[in-house]
């Protein structure tokens, strides 16, 4: 099934009429199973149309992630990783987890033009639309063990942030503890998963999702408010050119992180610190905290503020929000 999806879509991305009888014929299927993965491709983000006597065509074509032009664009910065672009996945993050302990190369980065069960934190579904976003993973080996991971979403926002503002000219805001805004708009999350002992070296992979051109179809599916960087910034995005900038600039900052932690970084955030010196309200489970954001400490930890008396807040599964 898989198969005959990847091959009707190096079909369709080449702009042309695809016949289903023609196409059915040379896959070895019927023109009624081709209509089916037709309209399955359509769910996943395809603008589709079918024109009577003469097949299916994309209404817009799609530039398709290319692993050449962005091993290429990598090059151009003095920056080599094993990269690897699918068209289909379940998820770039679940994809460098199962290939643990001995599959992947440190810095290794996956992308994809799709994911079918792509996750945000606290088992959120990441809406992936075919084309559309940058779905980017990173593996790493943290030497320092999983004291140090908490550091890691300071790193890869940083790191996204570097790579949009090179290229566009434009600053990003930050929201601790894994989010990416754009006038006060989520564009961008990120999340971690780790394997390995709390005071050994671990394994741990960093994923991205950026919103590119969100299709309309899509756009409805998302449960909270959201912005686009195409949209937001008026331009059309080469998605190589930027994936491949966000791996260079992830892989520059998880080197300073393993010298030093975050500690440089930290000064940075605050600049860029969504909710810095903001009332803010900290919600874990049913427990609601109000207090002030006072930025970050050299752990990664939200410090706040409460009663006068500021202390660090450390991960979990916990959302923080403007206090109404």
């Amino acid at each position: 099934m898989k198969a005959i999806r990847e091959q009707l879509i190096k079909k369709l991305v080449k702009g042309e009429f695809l016949s289903g009888q023609v196409i059915g014929e040379e896959l070895g299927v019927s023109r009624a199973a081709i209509s089916k993965h037709i309209s399955a491709l359509q769910e996943m983000g395809f603008d589709i149309f079918s024109v009577t006597g003469k097949g299916y065509r994309l209404a817009e074509p799609i530039e398709l992630l290319n692993e050449s032009l962005i091993v290429a664009e990598l090059a151009e910065q003095n920056t080599s990783a094993k990269v690897e672009v699918h068209n289909l996945i379940d998820s770039t993050n679940s994809y460098l987890m199962r290939r643990l302990p001995n599959q992947n190369v440190v810095g290794q980065a996956c992308i994809a033009e799709y994911q079918s069960a792509g996750r945000g934190r606290r088992g959120r579904k990441w809406i992936s639309p075919f084309g559309s976003h940058i779905y980017l993973s990173m593996y790493w080996y943290l030497e320092q063990g999983m004291s140090a991971a908490m550091g890691l979403s300071v790193v890869a926002a940083l790191a996204v942030s570097d790579a949009i503002k090179a290229l566009y000219q434009v600053d990003v805001e930050l929201k601790w503890p894994n989010d990416i805004y754009f006038n006060g708009v989520k564009l961008a999350g990120i999340l971690i998963d780790l394997e390995g002992q709390a005071m050994e070296p671990c394994h741990c992979v960093i994923g991205i999702g950026l919103n590119i051109k969100m299709p309309a179809k899509s756009a409805v599916l998302v449960d909270q408010p959201w912005i686009d960087l195409s949209s937001a910034i008026g331009v059309d995005i080469d998605r190589n050119i930027l994936a491949a900038n966000i791996i260079a600039a992830l892989l520059r900052r998880l080197k300073v992180h393993s010298e030093t932690g975050i500690n440089t970084m930290v000064a940075q955030w605050h600049t860029q610190d969504f909710y810095f010196n903001k009332p803010v309200a900290l919600i874990t489970g049913e427990k609601v905290t109000r207090g002030i954001c006072r930025g970050i400490n050299g752990q990664g930890a939200l410090m706040l503020e409460v009663n006068g008396q500021v202390s660090p807040v450390y991960g979990g599964e916990v959302s923080l929000r403007a206090r109404l």
